[in-house]
C-alpha cells in the first residue's frame, strides 16, 4: 500500500447541498480536508464541466508553501477530470472500467501528483477484481444504511469491511452512512479513509463537523 490517502474523503453531492458547491468546498478546505469529490448524478455534461472547472481552479488556490492543495476528484467522468486538470476520477461498477478511465486521464507517473483512479465496490468479489487493476484506491460499501443514493446497494457492515481489508493491498475507503459517531469503529474495522457526504452537508456547521472527523482520524491513527 504505497499510496497514502487522506483519512477524510468529502463528497460534494449537489443534490444534498444547501449552499453552492464552491462555497461548501471552500469551507471544507479551510477546515483541513485534503480530498474532495464532486458528484451530481443528474447534471448535464456542460454543468458538470463548469462546476468541476470552478472547483478545480478554486481548490488549487489553497496550496501554500510546501502544503499541497486539496486533491479534487470528479465522479464518473474521466474526460471531465482530464479537461479540468483534476486530481482524480472515481468510477462505479456501471461506469467505464479502471483501465479505460486510466487511458483517458493518463498513466500514474508520480503517485502523489498524478491523476488518481478510484473504484466503488460492494462485494468481496468486486474487491478481488479491483485489486488486480491499476486503481489507486478501492471504495467499499455501503457500510451502514444510507439515503444518499437513490438505489443503494445492500449494506455490507463492518465485519465485511474487515474482510475486504484483508483482500487488498490498496487504500480502502469506507462509504455509506458514515457519521462522526461511527468514525472510530469504521477506522478500526480497516478503513484508511472515510467517504462522507450527508453527515457533513446536513450539519449546522459543516466546517466544525469536518474537524470532528479529522480529530477522530488522528486518534485512530495514533492508537493504531
Amino acid at each position: 500500500m504505497n499510496l497514502v490517502i487522506p483519512p477524510l474523503y468529502v463528497i460534494i453531492d449537489s443534490i444534498l447541498l444547501k449552499t453552492s458547491e464552491l462555497r461548501f468546498a471552500e469551507v471544507m478546505a479551510e477546515s483541513g480536508v485534503e480530498l474532495l469529490q464532486y458528484r451530481h448524478k443528474h447534471a448535464t455534461s456542460r454543468r458538470l464541466f463548469e462546476v468541476s472547472s470552478a472547483l478545480s481552479s478554486r481548490l488549487s488556490e489553497f496550496a501554500q508553501g510546501e502544503q499541497r492543495a486539496p486533491r479534487f476528484i470528479v465522479n464518473d467522468r474521466p474526460d471531465i477530470a482530464m479537461l479540468v486538470h483534476a486530481g482524480g476520477v472515481h468510477v462505479g461498477q456501471t461506469d467505464l472500467g479502471v483501465a479505460e478511465a486510466r487511458a483517458i486521464v493518463g498513466a500514474p507517473d508520480a503517485p502523489q501528483q498524478s491523476c488518481w483512479v478510484g473504484i466503488s465496490t460492494h462485494t468481496l468479489e468486486q474487491v478481488d477484481i479491483a485489486e488486480r487493476t491499476s486503481a489507486d484506491y478501492i471504495a467499499f460499501g455501503p457500510v451502514f444504511p444510507t439515503e444518499t443514493k437513490e438505489q443503494p446497494d445492500p449494506v455490507v457492515g463492518l465485519a465485511l469491511l474487515t474482510k475486504a481489508r484483508a483482500r487488498t493491498t490498496k487504500p480502502l475507503v469506507a462509504i455509506g452512512g458514515i457519521t462522526v459517531e461511527r468514525a472510530a469503529e469504521t477506522y478500526r474495522a480497516g478503513a484508511n479513509s472515510l467517504a462522507v457526504a450527508r453527515d457533513l452537508i446536513a450539519a449546522e456547521k459543516p466546517g466544525q463537523r469536518a474537524r470532528a472527523f479529522l480529530n477522530e482520524a488522528e486518534r485512530a491513527l495514533r492508537t493504531g
